[in-house]
């Protein structure tokens, strides 16, 4: 599966769950990161938690594994990477307060 693909296989989990403004971000030429950047909104810190494990399921299931996963449903913020995807799930306020579709809209 390639990096697009798997952009738009965790943008899908996250609609599924319910996941808010879901965006996925063409980083290819900008970042050295990651090809794509996804991002969400979850609406509480069981929300964040149900966000991220719906979406590592749906990778998994399509033969993917995720890198390393960092942050804590309670502080608003979860990274997922994916090496060719770094997937952002963040909590209204932690959105709005970080702003990172600034970077690459």
């Amino acid at each position: 599966m390639n990096a697009e693909e798997q952009a738009k296989t965790v943008a899908g989990a996250l609609e599924r769950s319910k996941g808010e403004n879901v965006r996925v971000y063409d980083v290819r030429g900008k970042s050295a990161l990651s090809d794509f950047v996804v991002v969400a909104t979850g609406a509480a810190a069981p929300h964040l938690k149900a966000l991220v494990a719906e979406s590592q399921a749906a990778m998994k299931s399509a033969g993917t594994m995720s890198y390393r996963t960092s942050g804590d449903p309670e502080s608003g913020w979860i990274v997922v990477d994916y090496i060719d995807v770094v997937v952002h799930v963040f909590s209204p306020e932690a959105r709005a307060y970080y702003a990172l579709e600034k970077l690459w809209e």
